[in-house]
């Protein structure tokens, strides 16, 4: 599903934010990636996205080297990605449902599918209640299940996560780790940043490792 091939990203001013990077995860699975904070994780996802283009080497997304991929692609490409933030960035003068609704709104969606999609994923993040609630009202962890929803509401095959449990106590961040396992259960392949690895070892998945942009330990599932 993901492959990097000796993939490195320098960056105006000459930080090199990954070096040499070679890694590969299958469909359907689920993979952490950890590292200090700096150690090229968000760079890494944002390859992945084509929110940046590597300096060296290959990403292959599906069998599909990004490098060589249209610029009239890339909408439809990331059309099959979802990301989750840290901070999930709602729209505060917007309801639950049209926050979860705007990537289905700008792919062209129609009313009727719109309403059955966005309420199919606010279930699934048991916020279906909710739908009508404005952010400001929501607390930390059910903005960030918002954000989830809306990550998946494309059906997406790929599950791309950035410190999604960062700004949560451990409690919620087990729920929300809970809920990637669910996505990941039911085919979606999930790949997911974070610096919890307490939470993450107890789960006993795959782990790619970065220090200073260099990949440290790929797990046995996860190599090329």
């Amino acid at each position: 599903m993901i492959q990097f091939i000796q993939v490195s990203k320098r960056y105006p001013g000459g930080h090199e934010a990954l070096r040499d990077v070679n890694f590969r995860i299958p469909r359907g699975q689920m993979t952490f990636l950890t590292g200090h904070s700096g150690a090229g994780k968000s760079t890494l996802l944002r390859l992945i996205a084509r929110l940046e283009r590597p300096t060296r080497g290959q990403v292959v997304l599906a069998g599909r080297n990004l490098d060589r991929m249209s610029r009239g692609a890339t909408p439809y490409l990331r059309r099959q990605i979802g990301i989750v933030f840290q901070n999930p960035h709602l729209l505060e003068d917007r309801t639950v449902f049209d926050n979860v609704a705007l990537p289905l709104v700008i792919a062209g969606a129609g009313r009727r599918e719109i309403g059955r999609r966005v309420r199919a994923a606010l279930d699934k993040v048991g916020l279906l209640e909710r739908e009508r609630a404005y952010p400001v009202t929501l607390s930390g962890g059910e903005q960030q299940r918002v954000g989830i929803a809306r990550a998946v509401v494309n059906r997406p095959t790929l599950l791309l996560a950035d410190e999604p449990t960062g700004n949560l106590d451990p409690e919620l961040s087990r729920e929300i780790m809970h809920l990637f396992r669910q996505f990941n259960r039911v085919g979606t392949t999930v790949l997911v940043a974070t610096h919890d690895l307490d939470l993450i070892r107890r789960l006993g998945l795959p782990e790619l490792q970065l220090r200073q942009g260099r990949l440290l330990a790929p797990a046995a599932a996860a190599t090329p």
